[in-house]
Parts: C-alpha cells; sequence; structure tokens
C-alpha cells in the first residue's frame, strides 16, 4: 500500500512558518516528531520506488533547523521539507530532490545543482562539439509533457571562459546548473497517487540522466573514464 501524506504536515508547516521560535517549536515538539516520521516514511517509500528502476545509494533528509551563522535571515526553523536521492557513482550521475512546502510550493527537482568544476567544464565542451542529441532530448515530447524543454538555473551573463559567445549552444554552454523542476499544488500533495506521481516524472528523466552519465564517464573522444 502506498504511503500518501497527511493533512497534518501542512498544517503543522503552517503554524511554524506563524510562529518560527524556539519557545513555539519546543512546546510542540511532540507533534514535530510524529509528522517527521510520518514524512521520513514517505520519503523512504520514494526511495524504494527509484531504486526499483535506478540504483540510488543515499537518501538525504535535510533537518528541520536552519544554519543561522552566515545567514542574515536567523529564524532558527525551515517552513518546508526537503529530501535529497544521490545516484551511485561514479558510473551514474545525476540526482532527485522532493521539496514539501505548504501553499502550493511544493515541488521536484532533477539534475545537476552543483556540478564539479571538472564535470561542469566536461558538459560544456561536450555541447560545444555536439549539442543534437541534449536538443533531441529537451524536444521529445513525452519528456517535456513532464519537464518542460528547458534548464533552470543560474547562468554566466554572456559566455564562460575559452567560449565563443556566438557559439550556436551558447545558450547551453553559459549555464552554471542543469536542473529541471516540476511544481505541485497542496491538493496534488496529498492525493493518495502523488507517490506514483513523483516515481512517474522521476522515470521520465532518465534519457536526459542516461545521455549525462555517459558524458561525465567519458572523454571528448568517447573513451572511458572509469574502470
Amino acid at each position: 500500500m502506498s504511503v500518501t501524506l497527511p493533512k497534518s504536515v501542512f498544517t503543522f508547516l503552517t503554524k511554524l512558518e506563524k510562529n518560527n521560535n524556539r519557545d513555539w517549536f519546543n512546546e510542540n515538539k511532540t507533534q514535530f516528531k510524529t509528522i517527521q516520521t510520518e514524512v521520513k516514511q514517505f520519503y523512504n517509500e520514494v526511495f524504494e520506488n527509484l531504486n526499483a528502476h535506478d540504483d540510488i545509494d543515499k537518501l538525504k533528509i535535510f533537518r528541520i533547523y536552519r544554519d543561522v551563522r552566515f545567514s542574515k535571515n536567523k529564524l532558527p526553523y525551515k517552513t518546508h521539507f526537503g529530501g535529497s536521492f544521490h545516484r551511485t557513482k561514479p558510473k551514474l550521475r545525476g540526482g532527485y530532490y522532493l521539496h514539501i512546502q505548504p501553499n502550493n510550493q511544493s515541488f521536484i527537482a532533477t539534475g545537476f545543482w552543483e556540478p564539479a568544476k571538472e564535470d561542469l567544464l566536461r558538459i560544456r565542451k561536450e555541447f560545444e562539439m555536439d549539442d543534437s542529441e541534449i536538443r533531441d532530448i529537451l524536444a521529445n515530447k513525452k519528456f517535456n509533457s513532464v519537464w518542460g524543454n528547458t534548464f533552470v538555473g543560474d547562468e554566466v551573463k554572456t559566455a564562460p571562459k575559452g567560449f565563443s559567445k556566438e557559439h550556436k549552444a551558447i545558450d547551453l554552454i553559459k549555464k552554471k546548473q542543469y536542473i529541471f523542476t516540476k511544481k505541485y499544488t497542496d491538493k496534488e500533495v496529498l492525493d493518495t497517487d502523488f507517490i506514483k506521481e513523483v516515481n512517474a516524472s522521476f522515470i521520465a528523466i532518465r534519457p536526459f540522466f542516461d545521455y549525462m552519465s555517459d558524458v561525465l564517464t567519458t572523454d571528448l573522444n568517447g573513451v572511458s573514464l572509469i574502470d
């Protein structure tokens, strides 16, 4: 039987947003622990579903406590739950993320958030040499019906060092992140089929992940970089 997120998750997070202080949180710690357990069960179910068709070596559920040491925002608690799913390296690349937040701010994300310097250069060099395969993936109707046909994330203003701003693939080359996101309403998140929807969307990203994994495990001549 599929795990479903209870409405109390959104109720608690909404109250926390209005009472983001240690006194209120400590007074409601018991309720938080109950909700946290239910959320972890949901994330673990997503993890099991992913491992049925992918190879995930780690699930990381982020703590509710904010690190305020270097932040102007001194509120002590996050008002969402987040968890990431790591594919097994070095052969497989890319990652999955699930974000649960009230007021229709929940979303899933896939791709490459902070690619290593070497990986980012390798990706850019691939697009510089041949952008046809990534264009075909982005143009695929089944793929972009789920994830759209453009990346989100940060990019440089013109062109990275060593690349021409006039290159036909500069729209891809200037990206610093290669991310796709998909948003959900509160109603959709609480639906009994939400976990199936998340899994189906994660399955749909595989053409992109398969391509990027191949790029990042070979050199520009197609020679494998791993044993």
